[in-house]
This record gives structure tokens, sequence and C-alpha cells, in this order.
């Protein structure tokens, strides 16, 4: 099963029917096709298409776009809290495109370490991986494909935004901050891969 989001709207490829608000079954690339036009130029907020080859549906999926690997993590500090970025009004945890040559691994070390000027970041393990559809000034179409790691920060808090790259604040939040503040003003990837990493955490 794989989850896309598409302007904020939920693209679900699946193998079986899931209740969404519509579903398509899978018959080629056309449907595919379908699916991403009405979610978006139309008002349906969430759409699944679904075949038994999920394999094949998410090959196919793929050749719709040029395809951009990023990486990132949430950071947890000594008391349970995590680190956030603010850029455009917005959010966010700390990520970026991976660099030719670069692990997924290094890649979020290097992206969290410039974003938010911690130094010394540990990583721990990979959590998952999260896509979202975007367009380019030119009209090309994006994957972009966000491979998150959780991570633990001990040292000293160095951290201050890199305001180059947009970003405006960074901010340590405990789990009250987070519902009350982040999840109101931030992506739906942000709310999945924060979820998935309280449940594991509760584990």
């Amino acid at each position: 099963m794989y989850k896309v989001f598409v302007n904020e709207k939920k693209l679900l490829l699946s193998k079986q029917s899931e209740n969404l608000e519509k579903t398509l079954g899978y018959e080629n690339v056309t449907t595919l096709e379908i699916a991403l036009d009405l979610l978006e130029n139309t008002s349906v907020s969430e759409l699944n298409v679904y075949g038994e080859n999920i394999d094949e549906i998410w090959t196919e999926f793929q050749h719709l776009f040029r395809i951009i690997e990023a990486a990132g993590g949430i950071v947890s500090n000594g008391i349970g809290e995590v680190l956030f970025i603010k850029r455009l009004g917005k959010w966010d945890l700390p990520k970026g495109k991976m660099e030719k040559g670069e692990s997924r691994e290094e890649s979020a070390i290097r992206e969290i370490e410039e974003e938010t000027g911690l130094k010394e970041v540990e990583l721990v393990k990979f959590i998952n991986t999260t896509y979202h559809i975007y367009v380019e000034r030119n009209g090309e179409k994006i994957l972009k494909c966000t491979h998150w790691f959780e991570m633990n920060f001990n040292g000293e808090d160095t951290s201050k935004p890199q305001i180059e790259e947009g970003i405006t604040e960074v901010a340590w939040k405990n789990d009250t901050q987070i519902d009350r503040e982040v999840f109101p003003n931030t992506f739906k990837n942000i709310k999945l891969i924060l979820k998935e990493f309280w449940s594991n955490r509760t584990k």
C-alpha cells in the first residue's frame, strides 16, 4: 500500500478496495492519469486506486513523474521533545534533497545539521518513506520520496535556522505543543510520519 499526497489530497494505491471518497479499479496507466486529474482538478479529496498487482501499479505510477529523493529526520532530545523548523509559515521537519553519491542516512544527517545548526545528531533507525507530488514552474511533475529516520540529540543546543533556505525558526516541541501548534499548521505527510513515529515509540 502506498499513500501519496497530491496538493494535500490523499491518493491511496492498494491491493484491495478501500473505503475512501472515490475508488477506481486499476486497468492500465490511464486509470492513474484519471485519478490524478480528479485530485488536481475536482473537489475529490481522497481517492483509492486498487489492483492485485500493487508492484506493477506503483511502477507505472512512478513512470508518470521525475523522481526526486530526499531524506530527513525526527530528532528527539533528552526530554522527549521533537525538533521542528518553520518555513513559509508552516511547521515542518528538517529534510532535503539527497546529493549524488550520498546514502539516505548521510543525507538525513547532513540536511538536519545544515537546516537546524545542530552538530553530532545520532541516527537511530529508519522509520518510513513518504510521497508527495508537486509541479515545477516549467510544468514538470515531480514525485518526491522522502526517507525519514528516527534520531537522537544529546549535545549542546546550537540550533539556529538556515535563513538562506527560507527557514525562519527552529524549535523543540513536546507532545502537547505538537498537537496544539504543529498539527494545525503543517503538511499531511508530516502528520503521517509523526504518528508512525509515536506508534513505534510506545511499543
